[in-house]
């Protein structure tokens, strides 16, 4: 299979193309870290896509030129093309707008944004806490998801959390431009599409005469509460440092 992949990687001739070949599968998370580091090193900014989701047409140019329009704009870490009903707030129409919490599905950022992705979410959710950030601002998943990071060899908390941390801001659209049609049970890191399967893709958004102002939209953390839950109980907080505290001396 990585034969026949790399063989038609190869034959491509629409583009230019570049192959990274490497002799051992580094996993999802080190993957993406490497690749993306890279990339930025040689370029101020990059666009990524993955293989199990698809877009609309004038989704690259879409968020091209949103990464052109902010790119001096240090607030502004990152841009993506997906977002879903049930986190999207009620006041948007045809315009994008601003989430604190950040995006793994077809998304990019600027070399600029991408400092600091060396360090462990565990790491970055300490400091977070140290300053007197609500860890759980964007929902209950994140601390859980910081804590298993390392040994599941993901990626994409660290990333939220660096936005966090900074008081960075991504670029969504008003409505999604990205499906994910890698869910199934063969799946190694997407099992369970059910909760953020989205409505039929709608025709991308014309590209904004007037770019919105880099302000988060005020409803967007109550949502990912309402999608994740918010900071548990003292009870629960209580149960859940026993298991992990238990879990590393085992």
């Amino acid at each position: 299979m990585v034969r026949e992949v790399r063989e038609i990687l190869h034959g491509t001739d629409w583009c230019e193309v570049i192959l990274c070949e490497r002799p051992e599968n580094l996993g999802l998370g080190r993957s993406v870290r490497a690749g993306v580091t890279s990339v930025l090193e040689k370029h101020d900014a990059a666009l990524i896509f993955e293989d199990d989701l698809i877009c609309v047409p004038g989704t690259y140019a879409y968020l091209s030129a949103a990464l052109e329009h902010y790119q001096n704009d240090t607030q502004v870490m990152s841009v993506t093309g997906w977002t879903h009903p049930s986190v999207t707030p009620d006041n948007i129409t045809l315009d994008p707008y601003f989430d604190g919490r950040a995006e793994c599905w077809v998304w990019g950022t600027w070399a600029r944004a991408w400092t600091g992705m060396h360090r462990s979410a565990r790491e970055l959710l300490a400091e977070c806490k140290a300053r007197h950030i609500d860890v759980y601002r964007y929902g209950a998943d994140l601390p859980a998801m910081a804590e298993i990071e390392l040994a599941r060899n993901i990626w994409a908390v660290r990333w939220l959390y660096l936005h966090i941390l900074r008081g960075g801001l991504c670029f969504r659209p008003p409505h999604t431009l990205v499906e994910h049609i890698g869910f199934d049970s063969l799946a190694t890191n997407a099992t369970d599409g059910r909760q953020w399967s989205n409505p039929p893709l709608e025709a991308c958004p014309a590209i904004p005469n007037q770019w919105p102002e880099p302000i988060e939209n005020s409803q967007c953390a109550s949502l990912w509460k309402q999608a994740y839950g918010g900071r548990p109980s003292w009870p629960r907080r209580l149960r859940r440092k026993l298991r992990q505290t238990l879990s590393r001396w085992i």
